[in-house]
């Protein structure tokens, strides 16, 4: 029997600090681009990460990945290496990257993806930069057919709420 395809999810935090700017372009040029993000001092956030995985549900296990593995190949593979860290400076894997958020889920999804186990797929990265805006990154475009859009996921709370 067929098993059915669901989708779950895992959201973890993480805090960094980061500058957006282009190191060929002029301190105006970039404050111009990138606004109070191009502080030559820095800035950081308090990220969310909502990871969502796919697959098939195991007959036995009633998972399609125990989410506890999950939390731990996306700290050992991401977390561990951006939490309370400057990603400009100190995050090898994101060296030479201008870290807008549309940059960093992507390189995120690079250091999670090839860590799942067979018949899971990675389904989703949301990163949340704040309680009001995020990014979304369903991976590189593949032959397969697309799944269909997922809803927009909900915001998260604001600390203290």
């Amino acid at each position: 029997m067929t098993q059915p395809l669901v989708r779950v999810t895992r959201r973890l935090h993480f805090n960094a600090a980061h500058r957006l700017y282009r190191p060929e372009w002029s301190d105006s040029r970039n404050a111009e681009v990138f606004g109070p993000c191009a502080n030559p001092n820095w800035h950081g956030h308090n990220y969310e990460i909502d990871v969502t995985v796919e697959g098939p549900v195991h007959p036995e296990t009633g998972y399609v990945m125990d989410l506890g593995h999950l939390k731990d190949l996306v700290n050992s593979s991401v977390i561990d290496d951006v939490d309370h860290r400057n990603l400009n400076l100190e995050v090898p894997w994101l060296e030479g990257l201008n870290p807008t958020t549309e940059n960093f889920v992507v390189a995120i999804w690079k250091r999670i993806e090839p860590g799942m186990p067979e018949g899971v797929r990675l389904s989703r990265i949301v990163l949340w930069e704040t309680p009001r805006n995020y990014v979304e990154y369903e991976g590189p475009p593949s032959p397969r057919t697309p799944s269909p859009r997922s809803p927009s996921p909900s915001a998260p709370e604001a600390e203290g709420s």
